[in-house]
């Protein structure tokens, strides 16, 4: 892809933010030493294929090959780059109804995705059906508030994964959203779900103080927000309730976020929430940048497909 095509291609980006406690000025003063690429999808759906020219909210965007293209330019423009996906990989076209699965993490596979989230649709084969398909998967599974321990999936999932670029510890665990009501029981069957919030609480303190990460993300498959469910778990709510996690990527409401919204911890610092749409339609870009003293700060935006 030409560089002039691929600018073109992108929305308005976010203002420079500070993550954590330090004024934008302090770290300005400080010369910066690296630079770490976040990219993340979720909500794919299946979604192999381009929408035709003629599809009428989305004519010529989305398929994997031309994600596969943008993500090799930003990899190629910054090696120190992490690819992740927030959940529902499967269901929506028939390339599942046929294959189960299988193309979706082969092809996942093939762009190098490093880790993802389990959605409630990652179920509709059932858990069996699921774990038939994860030899396909050549990247991590995380979610920290499902407990396979009594189902085939045991083992086979962890809270957390911890990444080095470049001397920066990135820490990333997942979240998944409450299965009754959504999914029968019989398709998720003995998976047992925790409070997301007390789980964030337990993996940001661990990645942050045990682990000692530079970069704490959450891929959550939550929803963004509920208005008229208020007392519904999402990832506006956990932003807000915790600490020490600097980026949100969200899942599950198919919210189109053309850039970051940037949240007020518990303490009252910055830290960001993203989510783009669904389908494959847009990749989303987070850029963190850190000084010889590690402070950050970050941009992000939302590229079509």
């Amino acid at each position: 892809m030409k560089r002039r095509d691929f600018i073109q291609q992108t929305t308005a980006a976010t203002a420079l933010v500070t993550i954590g406690g330090l004024t934008l000025q302090s770290f300005k003063l400080s010369s910066k030493t690296a630079k770490i690429t976040i990219l993340h999808t979720n909500d794919v759906h299946s979604h192999i294929d381009p929408f035709g020219p003629d599809d009428g909210r989305n004519p010529n965007k989305g398929g994997v090959a031309r994600r596969a293209s943008l993500v090799q330019a930003i990899r190629n423009e910054n090696p120190n780059t992490l690819l992740l996906d927030a959940g529902d990989i499967f269901q929506g076209t028939p390339y599942f109804n046929y294959y189960g699965g299988e193309l979706e993490f082969k092809l996942m596979s093939k762009l190098k995705y490093d880790a993802a989230t389990i959605g409630n649709h990652d179920f509709d084969n059932g858990i069996d059906g699921l774990y038939a398909q994860l030899p396909h998967a050549e990247f991590a599974f995380l979610s920290a508030n499902y407990d396979f321990s009594n189902t085939i999936m045991d083992t086979h999932v962890k809270p957390y994964k911890i990444f080095n670029k470049s001397g920066i510890k990135i820490g990333v665990f997942g979240l998944g959203i409450l299965l009754d009501g959504l999914v029968l029981k019989d398709l998720y069957k003995e998976t047992v779900y925790l409070d997301p919030t007390e789980r964030a609480q337990d993996m940001s303190r661990i990645l942050k103080e045990d682990e000692q990460c530079d970069l704490v993300i959450c891929l959550s498959h939550l929803g963004y927000h509920y208005s008229d469910y208020p007392e519904r778990p999402s990832d506006l709510k956990l932003a807000a309730s915790t600490k020490d996690i600097d980026l949100i990527i969200g899942g599950h409401t198919h919210t189109f976020l053309p850039k970051p919204t940037v949240v007020k911890n518990s303490l009252g610092d910055n830290m960001l929430v993203n989510q783009v749409g669904c389908y494959g339609i847009n990749l989303g870009r987070i850029d963190f940048y850190f000084d010889s003293d590690n402070n950050k700060t970050a941009n992000g935006k939302s590229i079509i497909v």
